[in-house]
């Protein structure tokens, strides 16, 4: 009894809630950059891809498609970079670099031309000026994607840790609702699409650089994680956190477990745990791009204009996506640690795959009213709910200590992999002349609902359950007796 009271005063202390809101807007910058091209995928068509006059449609809708996805080649570098990064720098210092580049992309993607051309004469021979600024922010985002997590498991307490990494999923759909805001009122307090166009698009942009500098000031004033300390050998610095974030007790304890975990590997190496911890991860980070999410996230206007919305209706009925978004993902929250993390994963995929198919049925009927609406935030409701939160709470959890960091930036590489491919090949799907005319636009959501089934067979086959266990219990998964 006395145990789980203090376990749960622990979780309850102010002093780690600040610093987990404070890693959390790593999540919102990541949801924030990765979302805000969603209110100017169309504008850059017009302002980088149209001028080019491309007689060549399929060609014309790769580049439209390579801009919008551009910041996913950045992604995957940060994923890649994320292990050595959080190895070399450290956790704290590693996001502190990734806010760094998030100020620096939203300033540079809001005027490419900048340092060549006079802002806002650029046109369209800059736009691989605005790729390279949309690269650099995507490695922002692919490094905060592994850290932020990363480090809120750290320094969270075991029966606590699903609800405090969910928090950062929240934080993810909050800085995409906040940015669906953002472009629906620059949209909509402008001149109209042609203004959008040719200026407004920037704004959407530069609005990045406010979180961005928040995030960068904040980030000096939280503690380096005591098990990065411990694998730094600064056993009286990693002393040091733990009391501050629980008891002399229970900073004791941790220490000796901690230590125990590190003495028992010493090779460090990727596989020294065996294949399936990191497989699973794998397939964890691919399946939840596989299943399309991003597609939703990224071109709902678009969605919403094939459905036959206006510009700024598609963009009102953007936010309502997020509103349902963040909603359910609160819900994650407040289950993730009760129900545990396989039966959410499971039943979210089901939940999504059902939408998905009828999504496109809905398409291919014509019936792209109400009903097809229903469908999107059914699908979100079940991504929420399930493989948005509950993946990171996983990825940050299964990986033992000594190989955390570089198994965590491979399966978060590999994640950005997945999402690129997906998103570069959902416009080359979806405006494809002949996919369109047999199908109406209906055909991808096919593709996603396949893949949301085969997410929910593989959770229900091959990942354990995690919740209630320490980082060290979890450990034990994976040493062979």
């Amino acid at each position: 009894m006395s145990n789980h009271t203090s376990t749960t005063n622990v979780g309850l202390k102010p002093y780690i809630v600040l610093i987990t809101l404070i890693a959390t807007l790593g999540g919102l910058l990541f949801g924030y950059d990765t979302a805000v091209i969603s209110g100017a995928e169309g504008s850059l068509r017009e302002y980088f891809i149209n001028p080019r006059h491309m007689t060549d449609v399929n060609a014309a809708n790769s580049l439209h498609g390579f801009v919008v996805a551009s910041a996913l080649i950045g992604c995957i570098i940060g994923g890649f970079l994320g292990g050595w990064v959080s190895s070399a720098l450290g956790r704290k210092r590693g996001l502190i670099v990734a806010a760094a580049l998030f100020l620096v992309s939203g300033l540079g993607s809001a005027a490419p031309e900048f340092l060549f051309a006079k802002i806002g004469s650029g046109g369209a021979d800059y736009i691989w000026h605005f790729v390279f600024y949309r690269i650099v922010g995507g490695i922002g985002v692919g490094l905060a994607s592994m850290l932020s997590p990363m480090y809120i498991a750290e320094i969270a307490p075991a029966r606590l840790r699903g609800n405090l990494v969910a928090w950062n999923q929240v934080a993810i759909i909050g800085g995409m609702l906040v940015v669906y805001f953002v472009n629906y009122f620059i949209s909509k307090g402008g001149g109209g699409d042609e203004w959008l166009n040719s200026v407004g698009w920037r704004y959407m942009f530069l609005s990045l650089g406010v979180p961005a500098t928040l995030f960068l000031l904040l980030l000096f004033f939280v503690p380096e994680t005591p098990r990065y300390l411990m694998l730094k050998n600064r056993r009286e610095e990693a002393h040091a956190v733990l009391l501050r974030l629980g008891s002399e007790a229970e900073a004791q304890k941790e220490i000796t477990e901690i230590s125990a975990s590190l003495n028992q590997h010493h090779s460090g190496k990727l596989f020294s745990f065996g294949m399936l911890v990191v497989v699973i991860g794998l397939l964890l980070s691919i399946f939840q791009q596989f299943i399309g999410i991003n597609v939703v996230l990224y071109y709902a206007p678009q969605i919403f204009r094939n459905m036959g919305s206006g510009t700024n209706a598609a963009l009102l009925q953007t936010i309502i996506v997020g509103a349902v978004n963040l909603g359910f993902t609160v819900v994650a929250v407040l289950t993730v640690d009760k129900y545990g993390r396989k039966p959410l994963q499971i039943i979210g995929a089901l939940v999504m795959c059902l939408s998905m198919a009828a999504l496109g049925f809905s398409f291919l009927l014509h019936e792209q009213g109400l009903a097809a609406l229903i469908c999107m935030l059914a699908y979100i409701a079940g991504f929420a709910v399930s493989w948005g939160p509950v993946t990171w709470v996983l990825l940050s959890e299964i990986f033992p200590n000594q190989i955390r960091a570089k198994a965590m930036a491979l399966a978060v590489a590999v994640q950005w992999v997945a999402n690129y491919l997906v998103s570069w090949s959902f416009p080359i799907m979806n405006d494809n002349p002949t996919l369109v005319e047999k199908f109406n636009h209906g055909f991808p959501y096919w593709i996603y609902a396949v893949m949301s089934l085969l997410a929910a067979w593989f959770v229900w086959k091959l990942v354990p359950e995690t919740k209630g266990k320490t980082l060290e219990e979890l450990e034990k998964l994976w040493v062979k007796k």
